[in-house]
């Protein structure tokens, strides 16, 4: 793979979106965007921004069914088919965004992947791991992230901090920060045994930190690694 995969990771009001988008303006103002041109082929960007799920036109209206308590009236979404909806919008995304992005040299900076699901649906609503890892791999098709910052932050912080925020305004009342605080717990646990189990990949910053403290601790680590990709 020509490109380089970069995922951030965390619980609800972490700043996984805020950090990423800051990344993505410290590489075009360091120069390294400009820089990773020289990687690239064809007409294909130097740096992707995006998201899980809703990274593709299939994967955004995937995004509303999932995300916003109103799109499917009163009707509860089942958890194993919330879980296979997080699997249809990933399969989508690796094949038309991912994967040919990554084919042709672009880094890629994704909010939120594969360590999400396992955390949220697999510790949060306690489904079968063995059952998301297979589903997992069957929408990856073995793509994992080069580089995952996990973003790891008291759950209580965390949804204290999202109802300070502006809400997107494709989503009026988010279903995972609806959750019972057990829900977050265990989910946050669940990012804690994945960090455990791929330190070559995963690397935790305390995210209760502000913004630029947190993004001066995630442009160092990144700086060492692009130094690396791109001798």
């Amino acid at each position: 793979m020509l490109g380089k995969f970069i995922v951030f990771e965390g619980g609800e009001g972490a700043g996984k979106t805020t950090q990423l988008n800051l990344v993505n303006e410290w590489l075009t103002g360091s120069g390294w965007t400009s820089r990773m041109k020289g990687y690239v082929q064809g007409d294909y960007p130097p740096v992707l921004t995006t998201r899980e799920p809703g990274g593709t036109a299939l994967g955004k209206s995937i995004r509303k069914l999932l995300l916003d308590v109103t799109a499917t009236g009163n009707e509860a979404i089942d958890e194993e088919a919330e879980l296979l909806l997080f699997a249809a919008d990933r399969a989508q995304h690796v094949s038309n965004c991912l994967l040919p992005h990554l084919q042709h040299g672009s880094l890629v900076l994704c909010d939120r992947y594969t360590d999400s699901t396992i955390a949220y649906q697999g510790y949060g609503r306690e489904l079968d791991l063995t059952l998301i890892h297979q589903l997992n791999q069957i929408a990856t098709q073995g793509l994992a992230s080069d580089l995952t910052f996990w973003l790891d932050i008291d759950p209580e912080f965390g949804l204290a901090r999202t109802h300070d925020r502006e809400q997107d305004p494709e989503i009026e009342t988010d279903r995972m920060e609806a959750n019972e605080i057990a829900f977050h717990q265990r989910l946050r646990q669940g990012f804690a045994d994945l960090a455990r189990q791929h330190p070559e990949r995963i690397v935790r910053i305390e995210a209760h930190q502000s913004d630029d403290v947190v993004a001066q601790q995630i442009q160092g680590i990144l700086e060492s690694r692009l130094q690396e990709w791109y001798p």
